[in-house]
């Protein structure tokens, strides 16, 4: 029987994987979208919203791996970023 630190590895493993395969991938080239004054799709909106819920889901993996709290900081700083500026450029069209 695994006991939860080897739970908790392959969990971070499987993790890490899609944050580096397609999350951050996905979050750079949203942030480069609403960085050039464009908007955030239906798609792009349930996508942050998606990647919110599995923060939330991990809370408690991530408490017990301290080790990864930076890095989950800093990549929720990059989606609120996106979404941050995503709301100003959707402010923006509308007031035209």
């Amino acid at each position: 029987m695994m006991d939860q630190s080897e739970k908790d590895a392959g969990t971070i493993a499987a993790l890490m994987l899609r944050f580096t395969k397609f999350r951050l991938p996905r979050a750079k080239r949203l942030l480069k979208k609403v960085n050039s004054g464009e908007t955030l799709s239906a798609g792009d909106i349930a996508f942050l919203k998606r990647v919110r819920e599995d923060n939330q889901s991990n809370t408690q993996l991530v408490k017990r791996n301290p080790t990864y709290q930076g890095l989950v900081t800093g990549f929720m700083e990059l989606y609120t970023e996106i979404i941050t500026k995503g709301l100003e450029n959707e402010k923006t069209q509308k007031a035209r």
